[in-house]
């Protein structure tokens, strides 16, 4: 009999999935979203590793497995969160020259698509246009994990190309998944990467390792107004075409 937190395989080694996980999998895919305000609540340190183990289970070419992740939390996490608002405050970002997340210049679609959720994000916390001290102080936020009791720095080898990265994603959205079927929420932070000087001061991260983004874990404090938000997404027919002649 298979253990009770696997699925069951046949005898011709194919995995199958308990009734109704369709609806819980899809179930947990729309209930994803980023959370940027949690509650003090820890996390076990036993689920944070049974969630990445999950996670671990992504697809990647060849099975390279090219993800690498710093897990920290209590003063270890303290202490790369002060490094980090001091840097943020002091105006010390440093974009890693072989690394850029955003297109130099933002054009259609992903320009309306960036200032909506902008500009969604700010409505809710009371944010108007000009506010730019109080927008800084928002934006700094993710340098404490947004209060995350579990913060997570991703990197990867600086040698591999841009497969791996795209492997990396289906590893980091596997991760977010999970954490929902947890009770957990997630933010992924692509702010971590343009202080990664800063980082490198903290944690034992080399050169020869891009940080890719950070990750913030815990439980979501759903009363804080921030966690409303919640981002469009096109209709399917809007990016796919479909093909059957």
């Amino acid at each position: 009999m298979p253990d009770s937190d696997t699925s069951a395989t046949s005898q011709s080694g194919a995995h199958r999935l308990p009734q109704g996980a369709a609806e819980v999998v899809e179930a947990a895919l729309h209930a994803r979203r980023s959370v940027r305000a949690f509650l003090p609540q820890p996390v076990e340190p036993a689920l944070v590793e049974r969630l990445l183990a999950a996670a671990a289970r992504a697809p990647s070419g060849t099975n390279m497995q090219p993800w690498r992740v710093h897990v920290l939390t209590g003063a270890a996490r303290d202490r790369l969160c002060d490094a980090l608002v001091e840097a943020h405050l002091a105006g010390q970002a440093e974009p890693d020259p072989g690394y850029a997340y955003y297109p130099p210049q933002f054009f259609e679609p992903y320009l309306s698509r960036r200032r909506k959720l902008g500009w969604d994000l700010y409505g809710l916390l009371g944010i108007g246009k000009g506010e730019k001290e109080r927008m800084r102080q928002q934006h700094g936020r993710n340098f404490r994990f947004f209060d995350a009791p579990v913060g997570m720095i991703m990197t990867i080898d600086r040698r591999l190309e841009v497969g791996s990265w795209l492997d990396y994603g289906m590893f980091l959205q596997a991760l977010a998944t999970a954490a929902v079927a947890h009770g957990l929420g997630t933010c992924p932070q692509a702010a971590f990467a343009e202080h990664h000087r800063s980082i490198r001061r903290v944690l034992p991260i080399g050169e020869g390792e891009v940080v890719v983004c950070g990750m913030a874990l815990g439980y979501p404090d759903w009363a804080a107004p921030e966690n409303r938000l919640v981002t469009e997404r096109v209709p399917v027919r809007e990016f796919a075409t479909f093909y059957s002649a």
